[in-house]
């Protein structure tokens, strides 16, 4: 009588899908990387750059939700904004997470481990009017900047100058020119002057 091992039993192609293990590295912890940076610096600056994910994917998540929702007179131009502003944050969130792993941290990725630690007011799930989109994206975009300087000085302070050019070049950048562009369409403008007599 021939012994034979549930594996053997298998079809060769049968995926083997009830697979578990224990976490190879929780969120929080730093592991040795060869990038000549302290252990100190690199656990601020991945536990800072998780803070920064958070609000950025949120942001993300908001333009996306404006997208769908917006209506009005300007509904055509502010669909295509938005959707363009929502790939560009998700570039950004990209960026993010891989310097997180750089680092030799865990880079946060789920939708309710977000929602746990994002700093930006959370919107109401139905549909607003343009400008509360528009002023809503603005003091969004304001809230991470504030963050990303104040994380891309302590970056530089530290010596981590990877992330502090991460942070100026790309994410600060980044959103000063969409805070521009959603600024701009909250200017108060007639758009036609009377003629003056």
């Amino acid at each position: 009588m021939s012994t034979t091992n549930s594996r053997e039993q298998l079809e060769p192609a049968t995926p083997l899908l009830r697979q578990r293990a224990r976490e190879l590295q929780e969120v929080g912890r730093i592991i040795e990387m060869p990038i000549a940076l302290s252990q100190t610096a690199r656990q601020k600056s991945a536990n800072n750059l998780n803070q920064l994910l958070a609000d950025t994917i949120t942001l993300r998540d908001m333009y996306k939700k404006h997208h769908w929702q917006v209506s009005g007179p300007t509904f055509y131009q502010l669909h295509l904004l938005f959707d363009k502003h929502a790939a560009e944050q998700t570039e950004l969130i990209d960026t993010i997470a891989e310097r997180i792993m750089l680092l030799g941290g865990v880079s946060i990725a789920m939708a309710h481990d977000v929602a746990e630690i994002t700093t930006l007011p959370r919107p109401p799930k139905g549909r607003e009017e343009a400008p509360v989109q528009l002023a809503r994206l603005a003091q969004a975009h304001e809230m991470v900047l504030l963050s990303a300087r104040s994380m891309a000085k302590q970056a530089g302070q530290s010596g981590d100058d990877g992330t502090n050019d991460m942070l100026v070049s790309d994410v600060i950048r980044t959103n000063e020119l969409q805070a521009w562009f959603v600024a701009e369409h909250l200017v108060d403008a007639p758009l036609v002057h009377p003629e003056e007599a």
